[in-house]
């Protein structure tokens, strides 16, 4: 249904119109108020919602159940039912079989003596008059409901509103519980805006909402809650990476301070990934993330690979200002080649050429800028402060093996 035709058919039809992908929620946005008193849950979700249209990028603010479900409530005088010879379960029924089919109530099998086969036998009111009897005329609607005959006795009939008195009404028309609490849910679409953007809107909106009611609670459900899982899951990844990556340097190198020195490419790869999503007015989404890990894996490869020649020219030389220059200098063209062939594979995606691209422009873009501040980080940054870091430690090898030419017991 396009957007515009729900307000031409009236002021109380709604679009419902969401995405597929919803992880088990309606919208991507949904909101849960629930606690012990469902009146208060209502009441509190009433003023959530009218916090939340204030928010610009969210669309299509309803509630998810029927709230206010017309009914109309048949209120049996027990004292006059007694009188008549009946009692509440005659008077429920008698509304079963009128609005539905006597079926529900009493079963009633006839079996064909000829054929052997047994057929359901029930009694039904014509759909013609259940619609009117059920129709959106309340008034009329009681009128026929109290007409519906409950006992036939000498002096006639006993109908329904001899012994009940039918008043309209309104009522959920479902309830949903989360751990035995009722709840009531908010759900909405997202236009124009980032899902982290709408979350935080979502969330400013709900304190200013105030608190809950007590025994009550507020819970953001809908794809925010996994957004926030992934990207808390992809930090704490990236992070023991890194520790993992700084303790095999660590033990490759036989220096931890080499192995600081390899890792000082890091902090230029995020600053460059900032700065080209900010100025290219992109969010930090799950693909430039994963494109942040990209860029960072290929600026450790140059950079230890800087690292290690520099490292041996350092030795070789017994200076640490020479041995950065010559491992800069000779690994100048394997740095370059790397950068410049992951950078010439990242554009077209960057730019989001070709067909469906813009999905994952984010992730090229990360690789793109991590990568030109890496490598301008990895030819001039690094080598300071490997030169920092070296410039007074003992050339001669740590490795006590007496097989290893470069160790000090080498032959003993």
């Amino acid at each position: 249904m396009p957007r515009k035709s729900p307000a031409r058919l009236g002021p109380s039809i709604g679009s419902c119109c969401t995405s597929p992908v919803g992880f088990g929620s309606p919208a991507p946005i949904e909101v849960v108020v629930n606690g012990t008193d469902f009146a208060k849950n209502r009441e509190f979700a009433d003023r959530l919602q009218q916090v939340l249209s204030e928010v610009p990028s969210l669309r299509d603010l309803q509630l998810g159940q029927s709230m206010d479900y017309p009914t109309l409530q048949v209120n049996v005088d027990r004292e006059k039912a007694g009188l008549a010879g009946l009692m509440p379960v005659d008077v429920s029924r008698a509304l079963v079989t009128a609005t539905s089919s006597s079926r529900f109530v009493v079963p009633n099998y006839w079996a064909d003596p000829k054929s052997g086969i047994a057929y359901q036998v029930q009694v039904e009111i014509p759909r013609s008059v259940v619609r009117s009897v059920v129709g959106v005329d309340t008034l009329a609607s009681s009128e026929q409901l109290g007409r519906i005959p409950l006992k036939k006795t000498e002096n006639g009939q006993i109908l329904i509103r001899d012994v009940a008195s039918i008043e309209p009404g309104t009522m959920p028309g479902q309830y949903d519980r989360y751990n035995m609490k009722r709840q009531v849910t908010l759900t909405a679409n997202m236009v124009g805006n980032d899902l982290g953007a709408v979350a935080k809107d979502v969330r400013k909106a709900i304190q200013r909402a105030g608190a809950p009611p007590a025994g009550s609670a507020v819970e953001v459900r809908g794809q925010i809650p996994p957004m926030q899982q992934i990207q808390s899951g992809l930090s704490i990844g990236l992070l023991l990476a890194i520790l993992a990556v700084l303790l095999l340097l660590t033990a490759s190198f036989q220096s931890a301070r080499l192995a600081l020195v390899a890792l000082s490419t890091i902090p230029a790869v995020l600053v460059g990934v900032v700065t080209i999503l900010s100025a290219t007015q992109t969010t930090i989404n799950i693909q430039s993330f994963i494109g942040a890990i990209m860029a960072i894996g290929v600026a450790m490869a140059n950079a230890i690979l800087l690292v290690d020649f520099s490292q041996k020219r350092g030795r070789e030389l017994g200076d640490a200002w020479l041995g950065a220059l010559g491992g800069s200098s000779s690994r100048l063209r394997a740095v370059l080649m790397t950068s410049f062939a992951m950078i010439a594979g990242m554009l077209p995606m960057a730019l989001g050429w070709g067909e469906a691209s813009q999905q994952n422009a984010p992730l090229g873009l990360a690789v793109l800028g991590g990568l030109i501040a890496a490598t301008l980080s990895t030819l001039f940054v690094l080598p300071m402060f490997f030169v920092l870091a070296q410039s007074k430690a003992n050339w001669a090898s740590a490795s006590m093996d007496p097989d290893d030419p470069q160790s000090r017991y080498y032959g003993t």
